[in-house]
């Protein structure tokens, strides 16, 4: 067996899902992430563009010397129930978790071959196409809601990668596109950021909207985020690939915390919209969620009550209308509107008209 064959069954071992090596170099995907970029259906996330765009045209920029990468993929859980919080950030921060991981193998490759080698680990922090380089490790294809898709876990996968300065051979690029006439995907979306098979406008994204975005969320798509407090898995929800070859959890670090057990949309919006700064820390410390600061979650949250909520939720929103930051004061007044205005049987009632009056008042 060779180094790489036994490189690659030694991840496996560590507990990875998918695993396979890429010849670093220029991306295929390189003219559609510039156009991509030219388009700027990046938004606000400027780390893409500039610099950041440039080390991602080839994938020996990130770590000179470094000529293959070991690119895995480890399952958060596709077969967990959906909603509110996107499965991926229920659990752990699978960025260090991953990290350490993936630094085992290279100290395996190491004592292994007696030799000190240069690597570097990548899990979803640094200027590098992951997708891309999976794609070309074998893991897989890319699927038409621009996911990375494979055979052994589905698209709820995390993607890390193992940059080396060290020649190994290379695996079997995934050339098929298995995703046929299907666009339940394109279809599903409810706030149509998806444009076309693989194509993705980030800034109609509820997962961009709701994690990346420190702006308020646009009025317009407010009523399509639904329930989604933090992120979204309904184009992988609806993916048939997925139903049939997502997997458990495989890591326990990526298991959903107890704060997770109450899956009521309105629940977990009003725990969100009670917490101070501490709650937030106590709850969400060594989580992917605290990417979002508590304000960006309280926004959300009023989201949220503004789309499911009921009368019984305007007291928790009036008390956010004098909220110290600008943003969720005017989303609690918006959701107080949609609730008035709702009502329990889609009628304003005489309570809810006192409510708003309440909400109206200047603050």
């Amino acid at each position: 067996m060779s180094l790489s064959d036994r490189l690659i069954a030694q991840a496996y071992g560590l507990g990875f899902d998918a695993v396979g090596i890429a010849a670093l170099g220029e991306p295929e995907t390189r003219e559609a992430f510039d156009r991509w970029i030219a388009a700027e259906h990046h938004g606000t996330m400027g780390y893409l563009a500039g610099d950041g765009a440039t080390l991602r045209q080839d994938s020996r920029r990130p770590h000179p010397g470094a000529t293959h990468a070991v690119v895995l993929a480890a399952s958060y859980g596709g077969q967990e129930p959906s909603g509110v919080f996107a499965r991926y950030a229920r659990g752990d921060d699978y960025h260090e978790y991953l990290r350490e991981r993936v630094r085992e193998l290279h100290h395996w490759l190491e004592h292994e071959t007696g030799e000190r080698i240069d690597a570097r680990p990548y899990v979803d922090s640094g200027p590098v196409l992951e997708r891309d380089l999976a794609q070309r490790a074998g893991l897989g294809w890319f699927g038409k809601n621009t996911m990375l898709i494979t055979p052994r876990a589905g698209s709820f996968v995390f993607l890390a990668s193992l940059f080396v300065a060290y020649p190994l051979e290379p695996s079997v690029p995934f050339e098929a596109d298995r995703c046929g006439r299907c666009t339940r995907c394109l279809d599903a979306c409810p706030t149509e950021a998806l444009t076309a098979p693989r194509q993705l406008d980030a800034r109609r994204c509820i997962s961009y909207l709701t994690i990346e975005l420190r702006e308020e969320i646009p009025e317009s798509l407010r009523s399509a985020v639904g329930s989604w407090i933090y992120g979204c898995d309904i184009c992988q929800d609806v993916c048939p690939w997925n139903e049939r070859f997502s997997q458990p959890i495989r890591f326990e670090a990526f298991r959903a915390r107890p704060f997770f057990d109450d899956g009521d949309p309105r629940a977990l919006a009003r725990s969100i919209l009670m917490m101070d700064a501490d709650d937030y820390r106590t709850t969400f410390r060594g989580s992917a969620i605290k990417r979002a600061k508590l304000w960006m979650l309280q926004r959300n949250a009023c989201v949220v009550l503004g789309n499911v909520g009921t009368p019984d939720d305007l007291p928790t929103l009036e008390a956010m209308t004098a909220h110290e930051h600008p943003i969720v004061c005017s989303h609690a007044a918006w959701a107080i509107d949609r609730i008035v205005h709702r009502g329990d049987d889609g009628r304003i009632t005489d309570r809810d008209r006192d409510h708003t009056a309440i909400s109206s008042r200047p603050m």
